[in-house]
């Protein structure tokens, strides 16, 4: 019995390492897009420089060419005040700018893209190939004038929304909490030109955040695919940013590609609800007991983050978890509609072990192990939204 325990466990690790070397030659040699990272806003534009190894953050050029990463979309993000008193297009402006600068100072290793021809270039230079994505059409301030002269800057995608609403369409967010208090819901008669004028400039219609009439009006106008540049499973996690069944065939039918976000709270339900408790009611009732063992309130708060950290850990979704979104997207409607949109640098929480962004070739691995087929890894790393992309830029 003990002899057949120790050959089963062998067997075992030779086919472990089987997977694990087959994953690295399948990663190695696909495309590795990511459609989501906010480090412009939360490091470069501070200053802070990422051609070399950083110690916050998740993301840097020597940790993206660890992880294998081949296209990256920069996120262009403000929230729903601007940064400057001269508004949101002066930052997004701000953000591009801050894109080039790092690009300037690294030839050899980045180049920005506006065609799906310089795409191709790059990858073939072996250069991390850049593109801009701006989340949230606040930022074109309800004028098309300025959403074209996002295009000449380089903008390819365009997130109709971030969280708060614009006067021409409606957020996830809102659609949520408010409902039948908005004004309107979905995009009103400017939001379809929006739409239509993306379309023909060749910026990818981006429907993360979105709320569902806004998501649905949206696909009714665009004649080319669309994108969820950072959006992950409903029925798995239901939070307002997760799209539904319906939705996700809805994606499919247009040709469109949903990438999945890598945030904690919008992978695992129990991670969401207990973020939830924790930072509403849960959090007086917890600090009130602290105060009654730690007089000074500094000490007060000292304790309470450290029993949020460590009660948010017991939670933390697993990498099988996240993965669980991607098969769950290819098990309702096919594997040419899946894609990765980390969210890197624009969340607080990950998965176990995906900590910065070296961490992609697990999910190869994963797939891997889950009996998915190189070509189907392929798609769903990059390939997919390669599609999107010549279909939105053409050559």
């Amino acid at each position: 019995m003990k002899n057949a325990l120790l050959l089963l466990g062998f067997l075992l690790s030779i086919g472990l390492t089987a997977i694990s070397q087959s994953a690295k030659r399948i990663h190695r040699k696909a495309t590795l897009i990511d459609t989501h990272n906010d480090v412009l806003s939360s490091s470069v534009l501070d200053g802070v420089d990422i051609s070399n190894r950083t110690k916050e953050g998740h993301s840097d050029l020597v940790r993206w060419k660890e992880g294998g990463l081949d296209v990256q979309f920069f996120s262009v993000w403000t929230g729903e005040k601007p940064r400057t008193k001269e508004g949101f297009f002066h930052d997004a402006v701000a953000l591009i700018d801050s894109l080039g600068v790092l690009i300037l100072k690294n030839p050899q290793r980045m180049v920005l893209a506006r065609t799906y021809g310089d795409m191709k270039k790059g990858l073939r230079q072996d250069k991390l190939v850049s593109l801009i994505g701006v989340e949230g059409g606040h930022m074109i301030e309800d004028d098309l004038g300025k959403l074209q002269e996002l295009h000449a800057q380089g903008m390819r995608y365009m997130t109709l929304t971030w969280n708060n609403s614009t006067k021409w369409a409606t957020s996830a967010k809102d659609e949520t909490e408010q409902g039948a208090k908005l004004e309107h819901k979905g995009l009103n008669d400017f939001g379809k030109q929006v739409v239509r004028r993306m379309n023909e400039l060749g910026i990818i219609v981006d429907l993360s955040h979105t709320g569902e009439q806004t998501f649905y009006d949206a696909l009714a106008v665009t004649s080319k695919p669309v994108l969820l540049s950072h959006s992950s499973v409903y029925n798995i996690c239901p939070v307002f940013r997760n799209v539904k069944d319906e939705q996700i065939k809805a994606v499919a039918k247009n040709g469109g590609v949903i990438c999945i976000n890598f945030y904690s709270g919008f992978i695992s339900r129990g991670y969401d609800e207990r973020s939830d408790y924790l930072t509403g009611p849960g959090r007086k009732i917890i600090q009130d007991s602290l105060a009654k063992i730690y007089t000074d309130t500094s000490a007060v708060r000292t304790q309470w983050r450290k029993f949020y950290r460590a009660e948010m850990k017991k939670f933390q979704p697993t990498l099988a978890q996240l993965v669980d979104h991607i098969d769950y997207i290819v098990k309702l409607v096919g594997d040419d509609y899946a894609g990765i949109g980390s969210d890197y640098d624009g969340v607080s929480a990950l998965p176990e072990g995906m900590d910065d962004v070296t961490t992609y070739p697990k999910i190869t691995e994963e797939l891997l192990r889950r009996g998915y087929s190189r070509a189907s890894i392929r798609k769903i790393l990059g390939g997919n939204v390669m599609r999107v992309m010549k279909a939105n830029f053409g050559r």
